[in-house]
């Protein structure tokens, strides 16, 4: 039901994630974190938001990714339905796909990287997804909508596509948090709705409020207009 991509950028330190499904609201279900606690994807036929949640905290007090999947997904009686992948503050990562996942399904672990999908067209989907992402250049955060990009190009969800989300977080910089909850072409929505949050207007005022590494930064903000209306 979903393709997803946690990754880490050992250049500007960010960390980032995205995913697409053929259901609605893949950004609220799927994708958490922040900085001090790396990210978590967790989905699934019956995915447990908890389990997001759960690892994050773990990982933010200083247990490895894959010691956190292990004890969040091992005392889940449910676990079977569910997958949780996992990215932590040092760049480790961790997948787990329960047994009764929706086939295609599995996971992609590697350093300071992770994919993970279920009821894609084939397995083949998970690698084209990672192998995207490590082809493409340029801003850390394009190279995951290139990896959703891939995934759909090999396949994908087999049922289709309706939702996307991407999410990245950075020390220096306000979270870039994009969400495309319904849509015929979600990865292309998702694509214009970048384009949008990163230049213009609402990117010279996302510059100006706080981050973690400046938190009470309040420098006066003035509109300009924005040259496309």
């Amino acid at each position: 039901m979903t393709i997803s991509i946690l990754a880490h950028d050992e250049k500007t330190g960010a960390f980032g994630g995205a995913a697409t499904t053929g259901s609605l609201c893949v950004g609220g279900w799927v994708l958490r974190g922040d900085v001090d606690s790396g990210l978590s994807a967790s989905q699934g036929s019956l995915p447990s938001t908890m389990w997001g949640v759960e690892v994050l905290s773990r990982m933010k007090g200083g247990v490895s990714a894959e010691a956190a999947v292990a004890a969040v997904t091992g005392s889940d009686p449910g676990r079977h339905e569910r997958q949780l992948s996992a990215l932590d503050p040092t760049g480790g990562t961790a997948g787990f796909t329960g047994a009764a996942s929706l086939p295609a399904a599995g996971a992609r672990p590697g350093p300071g990287v992770v994919v993970a999908g279920n009821m894609l067209a084939s397995e083949g989907v998970l690698d084209a997804c990672l192998d995207g992402f490590r082809a493409a250049e340029g801003p850390f955060d394009l190279r995951l909508l290139a990896a959703l990009d891939a995934a759909e190009r090999a396949g994908g969800d087999s049922r289709g596509l309706l939702s996307a989300a991407l999410l990245v977080v950075r020390r220096d910089a306000a979270p870039l948090t994009l969400r495309i909850d319904h849509s015929a072409a979600p990865l292309t929505a998702l694509r214009d709705l970048h384009g949008r949050a990163t230049s213009g207007a609402y990117a010279d005022w996302a510059a100006l409020v706080p981050v973690p590494d400046d938190p009470h930064r309040a420098e006066p903000y003035v509109a300009k207009a924005d040259p496309r209306g």
